[in-house]
Formats: structure tokens, C-alpha cells, sequence
């Protein structure tokens, strides 16, 4: 029991004096779903009657009542809604947007009350004070803190949720999965979120009134804390630092000089301790995966249901036409002078739950948040919230930033061969490959769920291309004359409307890329292009090959093959051209990523062309065991197997243990020098602190290679 014993500051009149203020913490965070909020301060949720028990000198006579003042925010006022005085009452009040506050019960020198702010209060830090009513105001007298969060719980609150089940995974799980990787290989990767770790609250609360809109008016933005589109919409541009003193600064050229990997983070406590900790300063670096799975903290941790949202072969569309614009060179490499838009190999964003009250109930539900830092929404690197709905129904034009985000996941992926004359011709390829995938983690479990229906129709369906039509017109204005609109591009390039709806020739002849063996790190690479005639009359083709490595947005780093082939095709003849890239080819200029782009350029007889890509990511290998059960207070084994995926000795190489409730903070292990492909045993202990699913991280740290990152989902037991 938290027991407030006031004494330096006694609440005191002649014959009158409050000593001492019991919060009630235990009962009042079981309640109100806090209990795990490590304290000293009370945290509730708005729209929630919680209770408090005051210890005085002598019973309050029957016409005495205790006056409250509840205020939050500097210059708190109650026009502004950040400061309300309220008097106890002898009955419960009816539900409303009003403060209330019952005298429950009193015995002797003890005053039960319990107090219930409205559902659509100003969330953040409270500052309670109480008076007797027959004594004059400025006889207020402070009987301490307590911080009020959304409340999902609440049936009344925008953000109600009315799944429990769903609340527990998205409001009060402290852990998750990020998926990352390509369309075809998508991998798990555990994360962090440690909502409730120590201090967290008050960085998140901090994250606010760090905010420009805060700077500039502090008393406006406090009062404008009630409403989840505004708040979101805050720590979307807080959590990157672009335009101000945000949490984490993003980094997308492959350097980290200076700060950490964004591969390295294993979750979001150790960058907001760092943020808080250096007094403000960006942490670095981050990509998309880091503020997505920051921007999740941030908000579970705050009471709005919040999950995180991979979208593979994710549009960034700098020119809002709905097309992603590649230009490539004969071997199919990506001309990135010409290049501004870009097709990320994914992309991850969150989600959040709450009701739309400047749109409609009809666009409730998620809403699409990003605070990786692409373009500008109104002045400011942020994005959303966008209605998952209403991008799914091509409603582009409603707030906020539809266009951007219908894009990332509808957007036309077009290949422009730009030629020496600096004309262009279109190559066929595949149009619809973007928005595959869109994945988000399971409820109650560690399993993948496609949620790619949320946002889109199926794909070439009759009822996807009335709704793409439909956010073509919302976003292209035709002239009384009739021409075409025209969408302008850099320098003095542009792309007309109608060249995006007019589909290349298609050729008679297919490509494909075919992986003989799994692509592991370390190890050669052994693929085929496998070309097919479609025609009854015998084809020569022309292929010229490419292949780079490259960054997860696919920025290609160094070319590592370049080769041409001319190949005869009789009728309906398929064809195999082996491809081999040794490890000494890409060892060198393989990033963090583990990614490799192919590309052949095939140049058939009569001018057709067709462009064939393949994206890799390579493989690597981690196993976490837990040998026993695993019960709190109660030291259990684990056992990690590694190994070395070089064909060279490595040597300095270390385990990096994370986990929320199993163990406090990082730990570092050492593991022995690893001869060329040798596996290794490290066995260690936890002591689980807490109950429930709980998730350890494990990742395999070298300055021969990339993290190689793995995690397991424990079930902690309550001691017996």
C-alpha cells in the first residue's frame, strides 16, 4: 500500500488538518489495467471512477464538503478545460464530461473518496488539491500527483477497444514482433517495447511537452491532450527529429559514425533512457522498424491501442500520381539521378485504434501513423493518422495524408528505359508488386497475420480498380479545356497522366529468377534465370545481367555482377542461364541488410523488353532453448547454439541478452573464437521479475559480420 505521509506541508486550520493521503495503488491499478506501472505517482485512466482514503484530525461535520482542484499543464485554466474544481458529493453522480467526486464513506478521523474524471479529459500529470468548503480558496492545499492515460476500457473514450483480448496485446503487452525482410522471405524480429519499464511514463509525457506546438503554447497544446488525432499526430513528428529535438534521427546511407546501427536496437527503453538522459539530443540512428517500434511504446504506454505494421514492397511516391517511377540502363540498374520515387523492400508503420470524430464513424477503427521521416505533412516530417477505411475505399482526399499512404500500398510500379538520346521507353514488368504482405503480429500468439484486405480490394479485381480510378480523380485535376493535367517531375521531365495508364506491349517470352540453394551468409549464391518462349517460332535474346548489393530501401550499394548473355530460344523452348556470385564477390560490400537486388535486362527480337528483378536476403542461423521452466524469482538455464557462417576464423564475438521482466537491463556474453562454419553452446541464467509472456532477446554480435538476431516467448509462471 503507497500511504502519502504529509509532513513537511500539513493541510492545516484551527481544528483541521489532513495528515495523511492513501492513493490506494494496489487497488486502483488492478482496476484501471496500471498495476504495472512502476510508480511512486498513481497512474489511472480517464473515464474511470478510482478511490483514495484521506486521514484527518477530527470527522467532517455534516454540512462540511471537500473541495478538489484538479489542473494539469503550466497556466492550467478552466476555460482551456486543464483545470477543474469540483465538491464532494453523498451520491454517485450520472455519467457525463463533468468531474465528480463522492464521499464513499467516513469513519471517525478517515474519508473515503473516489473520483472520476470525464472520458474525454486532458490526459497527462495532475496536480490534485482540496479545501473545506467553508474555508476561503486560497486555503487549497496540494495533496499530490497522479498522471491519467487514455482508457480503452472505457465504452465512452475515443479510443475504446472492445476486445479484451485485443487490449491485452495492443494496449498492455510489453513486447512484439517486427516482420522485415522481403515478399518472399519475410522474418520475425523481436522488439522491446518495455511500455512499462522504469521512467518510461514520464519520457513519454516529456515527448509532449518537448513538442514545437508545446514550445510555442504550452497552455493550447495541453488543452488540445484530449483528443488522440491530436496526440498522435504529436508523436509522429516527435519521434523522429527532422524539425526539432526529436527521439531518434534517421540514417538511410549505410554510415553510423557516431552513434548506433539501427540494426543493433533491440528495443525502444535503451533510446528513450538515451534521449531523456542526454537532454533531448536525437538518438542515433534509426530507420523505419525504430520509430515504428518507438512510436508503439509511446503510445501503449499513454492507453491508446497501438500496433505495429510491415507493408512489403512499400511505394515512397515523392509526387503524389500514384506511380512509382524507375528508370533503369540496359542492364536494368537503377538510374538514381532520374529515380526520385523508390519502392522500399519493406516498410514498417504503426496503427492505432480510436474513433474519427472530424471524419465520421464511418473511418473509426485503425488509423495508418508514421514517424519515419519521408515527406512533409503540413510543414512537418509526420504522417497520419490515416484511416485505414477510407484508404481502402480511395477517400484520399480526407485528413490526414491519404494520398502518401494510399501510394505505399496501390501505387503502379513503372520501369522507364532511359536511353542515350535521353529518351525513354516503357519496359514491361510486373505493375502490381507493390502492397504485398501487409503484416502485423497475431493476437496472443508470435504468428504472422495478412491484413493486405484492410487496405485494398483484391488485387486486379473489378471493385480495386473502381476504387484506384476513384483516388485518381481525387488526386488529378482535368482543365475546362480538356488536356491532360500534367504531373511534374525533377528537373524538366514529366509524366503524363495518361503514359501511367497505358500498359507496355507485352513480350513473348517470360522471365523468372530461380534460387537453386538457400542463399546463406557466407556461402556462394546459385541462381538461374529460367526464360520461356511463348511464341511457335524460334526467339534470340539478348540478356544483359546485373546485380548489387543493397539497402532494405533498395539504394543499390556496389554493383558485384555484370554480365551479358545471347541465348536462341525455339518454340515454346524454356531456358536455364546459371548464375553463380561467390561470397569473395559481395563479402566486402554486403550492408547490415543481407540484401542483393538482381536484375537482367532481356532485349527480344523487334524491339520488346522485359525487365526481371530479384530480391535476396540472405540467411543466417540462431537457436534459443530454455532448459526447465521458467517461474518468477526463480533462476532458470538458457541455451544458445551460433555459428559462424564465414569459410574464416572470427574471433571477439559476443551475445547481447535483452528482456522486459526477465532480466534488468543488457547482458553481455562472450563467445569463444569460431573456426570456419563451427557451431558454438553458451549457456547462461535469467531470473524472471515478472509473470505472463515474456519475451527474450538473443542477438549474435561480430565485427566479421551483421547482428544475427533471434528471440523466444517464454511463459513465465507466479511462484508457487
Amino acid at each position: 500500500m503507497y500511504l502519502l505521509i504529509m509532513k513537511e506541508e500539513k493541510w492545516e486550520t484551527p481544528g483541521f488538518r489532513v495528515t495523511a493521503v492513501d492513493w490506494q495503488w494496489p487497488r486502483n491499478g488492478i482496476a484501471h489495467h496500471t498495476q504495472e506501472y512502476p510508480g511512486p505517482e498513481l497512474v489511472v485512466r480517464r473515464g474511470q471512477m478510482f478511490t483514495f482514503v484521506l486521514e484527518l484530525n477530527r470527522p467532517l461535520d455534516s454540512k462540511e464538503t471537500l473541495v478538489f482542484t484538479a489542473e494539469t499543464g503550466p497556466q492550467a485554466s478552466e476555460a482551456l478545460h486543464t483545470k477543474v474544481v469540483f465538491h464532494t458529493s453523498e451520491l454517485e453522480a450520472e455519467g457525463g464530461d463533468a468531474w465528480t467526486a463522492v464521499k464513499e464513506a467516513q469513519t471517525k478521523n478517515t474519508v473515503t473518496v473516489s473520483l472520476t474524471s470525464p472520458p474525454s479529459a486532458v490526459i497527462g500529470r495532475y496536480l490534485l488539491s482540496a479545501r473545506v468548503s467553508s474555508l476561503r480558496k486560497r486555503s487549497n492545499r496540494k495533496l499530490g500527483e497522479f498522471v491519467l492515460l487514455f482508457n480503452p476500457w472505457c465504452p465512452e473514450d475515443d479510443v475504446f477497444l472492445a476486445s479484451e483480448e485485443e487490449r491485452q496485446e495492443y494496449v498492455l503487452n510489453d513486447n512484439g514482433i517486427i516482420f522485415r525482410g522481403v515478399e518472399k522471405r519475410i522474418r520475425a524480429q523481436g522488439w522491446n517495447f518495455g511500455q512499462f519499464e522504469e521512467n518510461i511514463l514520464n519520457i513519454c509525457l516529456s515527448i509532449l511537452d518537448r513538442s514545437p506546438s508545446h514550445q510555442d503554447d504550452p497552455a493550447t497544446d495541453v488543452s488540445c491532450r484530449h483528443d488522440p488525432i491530436y496526440v498522435t499526430r504529436v508523436i509522429s513528428a516527435m519521434v523522429n527529429s527532422n524539425n526539432d529535438r526529436g527521439v531518434v534521427q534517421g540514417q538511410w546511407q549505410g554510415k553510423y559514425g557516431g552513434g548506433t546501427s539501427p540494426l543493433h536496437w533491440r528495443g525502444s527503453v535503451a533510446i528513450l533512457h538515451k534521449w531523456f538522459k542526454g537532454r533531448f539530443k536525437p538518438v542515433k540512428y534509426g530507420q523505419c522498424w525504430v520509430f515504428a517500434g518507438v512510436m508503439c511504446t509511446v503510445l501503449r504506454c499513454l492507453g491508446i491501442a497501438t500496433r505495429v505494421v510491415s507493408n512489403f514492397n512499400s511505394a515512397h511516391d515523392t509526387d503524389r500520381n500514384l506511380s512509382v517511377d524507375k528508370y533503369v540502363d540496359s542492364f536494368g540498374r537503377t538510374l538514381e539521378d532520374l529515380t526520385e520515387d523508390s519502392m522500399w523492400n519493406f516498410h514498417v508503420w504503426n496503427e492505432s485504434w480510436f474513433a474519427r470524430q472530424d471524419l465520421g464513424s464511418s473511418y473509426n477503427g485503425w488509423q495508418v501513423l508514421d514517424a519515419t521521416p519521408q515527406e512533409e505533412s503540413e510543414g512537418v516530417f509526420r504522417c497520419g493518422p490515416a484511416s485505414v477505411t477510407a484508404i481502402r475505399e480511395g477517400d484520399v482526399h480526407l485528413a490526414h495524408d491519404g494520398p502518401f499512404v494510399f501510394a505505399e500500398v496501390n501505387a503502379d510500379y513503372i520501369t522507364w528505359l532511359w536511353n542515350e538520346d535521353e529518351s525513354r521507353e516503357r519496359v514491361y514488368s510486373d505493375t502490381k508488386k507493390i502492397g504485398r504482405c501487409i503484416s502485423t503480429k497475431a493476437v496472443g500468439s508470435d504468428s504472422r497475420v495478412d491484413i493486405t484486405s484492410l487496405y485494398k480490394y483484391p488485387e486486379g479485381s473489378r471493385k480495386e480498380r473502381q476504387v484506384y480510378s476513384k483516388a485518381v480523380r481525387k488526386l488529378f485535376s482535368v482543365e475546362a479545356s480538356g488536356r491532360r493535367a500534367r504531373v511534374r517531375r525533377g528537373g524538366s521531365r514529366g509524366v503524363w497522366r495518361d503514359d501511367l495508364l497505358e500498359p507496355a506491349t507485352k513480350p513473348s517470352i517470360t522471365g523468372k529468377f530461380k534460387v537453386l540453394e538457400p542463399p546463406m551468409l557466407g556461402h556462394n549464391l546459385k541462381l538461374a534465370l529460367c526464360l520461356t518462349n511463348l511464341t511457335s517460332r524460334a526467339q534470340r535474346v539478348r540478356v544483359n545481367l546485373s546485380g548489387a548489393t543493397i539497402l532494405y530501401t533498395r539504394r543499390p550499394v556496389a554493383e558485384i555482377l555484370h554480365e551479358s548473355h545471347t541465348v536462341r530460344l525455339g518454340p515454346e523452348e524454356e531456358k536455364k542461364i546459371p548464375i553463380t556470385i561467390s561470397y569473395s564477390q559481395y563479402k566486402k560490400d554486403l550492408t547490415e541488410d543481407k540484401k542483393i537486388l538482381l536484375a537482367a535486362m532481356c532485349l527480344v527480337t523487334k524491339g520488346e523488353k522485359l525487365l526481371v528483378e530479384k530480391d535476396i536476403t540472405l540467411e543466417d542461423f540462431i537457436n534459443i532453448k530454455v532448459l526447465g521452466p521458467a517461474m518468477v524469482g526463480v533462476a532458470v538455464a538458457v541455451e544458445v547454439m551460433v555459428v559462424n557462417p564465414l569459410s574464416e576464423r572470427v574471433e571477439h564475438c559476443m551475445l547481447m541478452v535483452e528482456g522486459s521482466g526477465l532480466l534488468q537491463g543488457q547482458l553481455s556474453i562472450d563467445v569463444p573464437s569460431l573456426e570456419p562454419q563451427e557451431k558454438a553452446l553458451v549457456q547462461f541464467n535469467i531470473t524472471p521479475s515478472k509473470s505472463g509472456p515474456r519475451q527474450l532477446q538473443v542477438d549474435f554480435v561480430s565485427p566479421h559480420f551483421s547482428d544475427i538476431k533471434g528471440f523466444v516467448t517464454i511463459h513465465v509462471a507466479t511462484a508457487k
